[in-house]
């Protein structure tokens, strides 16, 4: 494991197409937290699901970040490459009996009202030649922690109900899982992430626990929409970035989070931007009316 550092954050996107505004603005926040506090700042591509992921997007999220200044401070790291780590963090969570084999199928759940009618939590899997998930078994709880931005949040978990998949039945390992087994092992004590990922917060605490690690500090920011009011994503035709006007991308994303930069800046370099970004950083001016 990676020896604790005083602040260690990631941008970890997932490679399903090129790099688009909303994520330079997760990214350039992510990136400004860590650098206003001399703290290291990491790049994670989760590639766990190859049927969603384009060859060349990770390639081009690479070339936008480094076209943007945004450089990490280690390698890295690619979650396809970390199989082993998944499955050894679910094989003992199976073994404290705190993960369970699921067969259970999304209609047949939405049916029973999120209940599971193999009641697979309680060893009761139909058989063993159906193909199965790996879900983790939650705790009754109403969770609270307190958001660098949105301040105290609670979240209320429903063991069984809400139960999240650790381990797809096509054998992918889940997001819920392989994030948190890697902001532990790379010593991640901050995220910044957008606020469409606030709804996991208090099912991946849950994991941290089962792991018997410290959670890290959330801190998440606004997401960036479009005329309609949609996120910016893929799957609503968000353009990608162009890497060829750093400046202005970069200015953009500096207002988009209520920085206020000076207009000279987009007579400077991209060097000169992110100087005066991580100089003048100051969460609190981000914007909570866009939540």
């Amino acid at each position: 494991m990676t020896k604790l550092h005083q602040y260690r954050g990631r941008f970890a996107p997932s490679p399903t197409g090129p790099l688009h505004f909303g994520s330079l603005v997760t990214a350039l926040a992510s990136y400004l937290e860590a650098k206003s506090v001399n703290g290291q700042w990491l790049v994670r591509i989760e590639d766990l699901d190859p049927l969603r992921e384009p060859p060349e997007a990770t390639g081009e999220i690479l070339s936008s970040l480094d076209a943007h200044g945004l450089i990490p401070d280690e390698p890295v790291r690619f979650q396809s490459r970390r199989h082993t780590a998944y499955q050894a963090a679910i094989e003992q969570l199976l073994k404290t009996g705190i993960a369970y084999p699921c067969s259970c199928s999304r209609k047949q759940l939405q049916a029973h009202q999120g209940r599971h009618p193999q009641h697979c939590r309680d060893g009761g899997r139909a058989t063993k030649n159906q193909p199965f998930a790996v879900r983790f078994a939650l705790s009754d709880e109403l969770c609270q922690w307190q958001d660098l931005l949105l301040g105290r949040q609670q979240q209320l978990v429903q063991a069984e109900i809400d139960d999240p998949v650790i381990l797809r039945k096509e054998g992918f390992f889940a997001y819920q899982l392989a994030v948190v087994v890697d902001d532990i092992d790379q010593g991640i004590t901050d995220v910044v992430r957008g606020s469409d990922l606030l709804d996991m917060t208090a099912q991946q605490l849950q994991i941290y626990r089962a792991l018997s690690a410290p959670p890290p500090r959330w801190l998440h920011i606004p997401v960036i929409v479009n005329k309609q009011g949609q996120k910016l994503s893929k799957q609503n035709h968000a353009p990608a970035l162009d890497n060829r006007s750093p400046v202005e991308n970069l200015f953009a994303a500096l207002s988009a989070l209520n920085q206020q930069p000076p207009q000279s800046l987009l007579r400077k370099s991209v060097d000169n931007l992110l100087d005066w970004g991580c100089t003048h950083w100051n969460r609190r001016a981000v914007h909570l009316t866009s939540q």
